[in-house]
């Protein structure tokens, strides 16, 4: 029998499975996705962006075996058959009926429960967490805090590096430079030939005169093979430059309501949707800053440590909030150099007068300059008057203002999932 054995002998550095964990998750992705989007929910606040065990039933994996048969007709004799004759089908024994030895208990709808389970990174789960979302509404701004370049062509240099040698313009030059320093010998090589045509007659001056010019001559010829056929300084080397791209310079802007009608368990919600809102930031763009505004009566910009742990409450004025985003975004990122986004988290209890000033805020100051605009209330209940209010925002900026309801922490990724699914060009 022949052993045949399959050797992946491509580099992976110290981590010898590199190759084989990518293709492996790749081929399974569905599964590891669906793993992730259900351990997301169960996590707390600070292990959030940790790995994870990922769990897959045995009856999803299928890897290829290489298997070798015997081959040809084969033409086998059973003694002691009475039963049966050739091309009858055979039954399968019956589950728990044969002389087997071992302890276990079968299943009794005749299937297994064993399952798969392997550990997968910080980078891979948040992979899985974050595909296929992105900032809707993304477009090209100024070069503000650019760090992406292009390579331009920017002519030629006499230095560099082997492998941006221009052959063509080498070449070139060396022709060039042959031809400038052998250029008189080649006139007088002429010239001299000129006159041995010239030289009639065997007599002795014409013989020297014969033999000194062929001297001379041989001398040129000499002189003119030395020169190399090219030299260090004609080489020639592509120059590029690299020029500055414009970047996508952006803002988002975190807007959390922290007042006394927010339960513990509803500011958890919110901060959980805001973990994922800045993992998400923080791995798919370099290049953007967020703002933290927290709010009860009034509103606080703060840092990301007192956004997420402060504990700090009072009454509810949701116009607070957006006017000090309004106020930031004038003084510090003006629309035409900015995509603005915002995600704003409530129960929706607002005081009585005040959803109507956070619509007009947001109709006549606010949604003019963001690119998007996400709202989330967190309540088991009914719409509050915030909803409604913005209701109206929603039917004016219906690409740039997006709401959503959670009712419960099952609801948090999936809601995320819809407010920043890529949208197919």
């Amino acid at each position: 029998m022949i052993n045949s054995y399959v050797i992946d002998r491509r580099l992976n550095g110290k981590n010898k499975s590199a190759v084989n964990r990518r293709r492996f998750l790749e081929r399974y992705r569905k599964h590891v996705k669906e793993a992730v989007n259900q351990a997301v929910n169960k996590r707390s606040i600070t292990d959030m962006e940790k790995g994870e065990s990922i769990t897959i039933p045995s009856k999803d994996l299928h890897e290829p075996v290489i298997g070798h048969g015997q081959g040809g007709d084969r033409s086998v004799v059973h003694p002691g058959n009475k039963e049966f004759s050739t091309g009858d089908r055979i039954r399968k024994p019956q589950g728990g009926q044969g002389q087997g030895s071992g302890s276990g208990q079968a299943s009794p709808d005749g299937e297994g429960l064993d399952e798969f389970t392997f550990y997968i990174s910080q980078d891979e789960f948040l992979e899985f967490l974050f595909d296929d979302l992105e900032l809707p509404n993304m477009v090209r701004k100024d070069l503000k805090k650019s760090q992406e370049f292009e390579r331009h062509r920017a002519g030629f240099s006499s230095e560099g590096i082997p492998t941006n040698i221009n052959v063509v313009r080498s070449l070139r030059n060396a022709h060039a430079r042959r031809i400038a320093l052998g250029g008189k010998k080649r006139k007088r090589i002429k010239a001299i030939e000129s006159e041995l045509a010239e030289i009639s007659g065997r007599s002795a001056d014409a013989k020297a005169k014969r033999t000194a010019l062929e001297e001379e001559k041989a001398t040129l010829l000499a002189r003119l093979k030395k020169l190399p056929f090219i030299d260090d300084f004609d080489l020639r080397y592509n120059r590029h430059e690299m020029h500055p791209i414009p970047s996508s310079a952006a803002v988002m802007f975190c807007l959390m309501d922290v007042s006394g009608s927010m339960t513990q368990g509803t500011k958890d919600i919110a901060k959980r949707f805001f973990l994922l809102l800045y993992l998400f930031l923080r791995r798919n763009y370099q290049k953007i800053e967020v703002v933290f505004i927290r709010h009860h009566t009034s509103a606080k910009e703060v840092d990301e440590q007192e956004f997420f742990y402060s504990r700090e409450t009072g009454g509810t004025i949701v116009s607070s909030a957006l006017q000090m985003m309004n106020d930031i975004v004038q003084k510090r990122y003006p629309a035409s150099s900015w995509n603005i986004f915002a995600a704003q988290a409530s129960d929706g209890d607002n005081w009585g007068d005040d959803s109507p000033a956070c619509r007009e805020l947001l109709l006549n100051s606010i949604m003019p300059k963001v690119q998007y605009y996400s709202y989330i209330e967190i309540s088991p209940r009914d719409h509050q008057d915030l909803w409604y209010a913005y209701e109206d925002v929603k039917a004016q900026f219906p690409d740039h203002f997006a709401m959503a309801h959670i009712l419960e922490r099952a609801d948090i990724y999936p809601v995320f999932r819809e407010l920043f699914q890529r949208k197919n060009a």
